[in-house]
């Protein structure tokens, strides 16, 4: 586990994401709200059959940019500890491709928090993914940041 403080974790990685670390990382005696959200490959797009997604990131624009949304999260809310990983590479069905958690005194921020940061970060950082299909067609989806 690369932490980038004692109280955020903020990491692209290619490996598998380390979701059981995720919860551990995330404890805070202060903490009344953990909230631990976790985006995995579907089976199915529409009528398509996903075999498997490919993610490629701009790694140090990906990252700034991550690290500004846990900033502007924990300006917003009370937040203790937050997390937001995200694999490049290859991520097979039913692995997670990201994982935002957040700790605060209480749920509702918890949740407010964590829905920001996997709404944002899926406008607002350079990652791309290609979905792969069982027929062996492959199609890189568009994300909102390149509307």
């Amino acid at each position: 586990m690369a932490a980038s403080s004692p109280n955020e974790w903020i990491e692209i990685m290619e490996d598998e994401l380390p979701t059981a670390v995720v919860h551990e990382f995330l404890y805070a005696g202060e903490g009344g709200g953990v909230c631990i959200f976790a985006g995995t490959t579907r089976r199915f797009t529409g009528e398509k059959e996903t075999v498997r997604l490919f993610y490629e990131a701009h790694n140090s624009m990906a990252l700034k940019e991550m690290r500004a949304l846990v900033s502007r999260a924990t300006e917003t809310w009370p937040v203790l500890k937050a997390v937001l990983l995200h694999r490049t590479g290859e991520v097979a069905v039913g692995q997670a491709s990201v994982i935002v958690g957040v700790t605060t005194p209480h749920r509702d921020d918890a949740f407010l928090a964590s829905r920001f940061l996997i709404d944002e970060l899926k406008k607002s950082v350079q990652i791309w993914k290609k979905e792969v299909y069982r027929n062996g067609s492959t199609e890189w989806v568009e994300t909102d940041w390149e509307s």
